[in-house]
């Protein structure tokens, strides 16, 4: 048994063991028990290993399968769907248009159910591997009106605009999230308390302060692998708490490839028996929030003396504070009630702010920044759980386009 369970470690999919062991571990579970259930758990994940590695080496007879993926009627989580082509796509427009039932993602009636899925970006498949592909689409009604979670088309219009193309604008998107076990209990913390205090986690190494790695190095690489722009990873504030960097990006690559990342975030934990969470306050209390703080630039700021540029667009933003906070969640704000508090390395809902270094700011210059007076900004506002297209949007509408409504 403990072979078994040594080498089940070294296997990157750990499946439920990894959930197991957390618990053991936060539990202070004897020894022998734990060696019982990892054995039974270990060839449980072994057969299942054993049957999947044996079908995906299957010759496909030319033919590929294509994952279709869509942000449901929620906003924030997302659904997918494989069809068979006859032969490998290179872009989007090579795949077909696609249907679903709406009506049990909350996006139509069942009187009226069928929404068009509309290829819009193209990735590799990291479980399928292959010339199999992951289809991001974007999701039409009957009338191929856009749908009321379909956000991409509104960026995309914004983002199309001569003087937004023009200008270049770059983003690089932070997003935090937080591991839970399928219990609902956190990643690692002691059932029925809570770990020590905030302080020891953040980039933390050791098992007794980080949970979750495996979930967070699978991710990486198929991340890498699907062609995800993926920049870096570290682990966060909170203990069973991370974040990803993707970016830069320009223009609407920018959503198109977080809500990507985020969707293999999710197939990857789904193998490995562990719940994401992009909740911006997954935890009450002395615990710090998850956000998804944007880094933005255009070519002025990027070039020599763009601090002035960078500075005119701060001035920009204070004057659409609310527009912004809207925009930031998919519940106009609300979710982000609970996180902008001022506390835990936030700025206050209401109160516009910024400055150097200032992670209590709602955008904060970077001091290297500062130093070289041209890059970028962090708007620091944007909740976990942000529309990446909505949140690019605002900001080119704001600080590009000049609008003030």
């Amino acid at each position: 048994q403990k072979e078994k369970l040594f080498a089940l470690l070294s296997i990157l999919s750990l499946f439920g063991l990894l959930s197991f062991l957390s618990k053991a571990r936060a539990q202070r579970i004897s020894i022998p028990y734990c060696r019982c259930v990892a054995s039974k758990l270990f060839n449980m994940a072994f057969l299942r290993s054993v049957n999947m590695e044996h079908y995906l080496k299957l010759d496909q007879g030319g033919r590929v399968q294509v994952m279709y993926v869509w942000i449901d009627g929620s906003g924030e989580t997302m659904r997918c769907k494989t069809r068979t082509l006859d032969k490998e796509p290179k872009v989007p427009e090579d795949c077909p248009e696609w249907t679903f039932d709406g009506s049990s993602t909350k996006q139509s009636e069942g009187r009226n159910s069928d929404v068009y899925l509309k290829p819009a970006a193209l990735f590799r498949d990291p479980f399928r591997g292959g010339n199999n592909k992951l289809l991001l689409c974007d999701t039409y009604n009957y009338d191929k009106a856009p749908n009321a979670t379909n956000h991409r088309v509104a960026c995309l219009e914004a983002m199309k605009t001569v003087k937004v193309a023009n200008a270049h604008p770059w983003f690089g998107i932070e997003q935090e999230y937080t591991l839970f076990e399928t219990d609902g209990s956190v990643l690692g913390w002691p059932k029925n308390g809570f770990p020590g205090p905030q302080g020891p986690y953040y980039c933390g190494v050791g098992a007794e302060r980080v949970y979750g790695r495996e979930v967070v190095e699978a991710h990486y690489r198929a991340c890498l692998y699907a062609g995800v722009k993926i920049a870096g990873t570290n682990a966060e504030v909170m203990p069973a708490q991370w974040e990803f960097q993707v970016g830069p990006s320009e223009g609407i690559d920018m959503g198109d490839h977080l809500w990507m990342a985020r969707f293999l975030l999710y197939r990857v934990a789904e193998e490995m028996n562990v719940v994401v969470s992009l909740d911006p306050k997954p935890m009450s209390g002395d615990w710090n929030g998850a956000g998804a703080h944007c880094n933005y630039s255009t070519e002025a700021m990027r070039n020599e003396g763009g601090i002035t540029h960078i500075e005119a667009a701060i001035e920009k933003l204070a004057k659409r504070h609310k527009y912004h906070i809207t925009m930031y969640d998919p519940n106009g704000g609300k979710d982000n009630e609970r996180r902008l508090t001022g506390l835990h390395e936030t700025s206050d809902i209401h109160t516009f702010s910024s400055g150097v270094a200032h992670r209590g700011a709602s955008i904060r210059i970077p001091r290297h920044i500062a130093a070289e007076k041209c890059g970028y900004l962090e708007d620091r506002r944007p909740s976990s759980n942000c529309d990446p297209y909505s949140v690019t949007e605002a900001m080119v509408r704001t600080t590009i386009l000049d609008e003030t409504s």
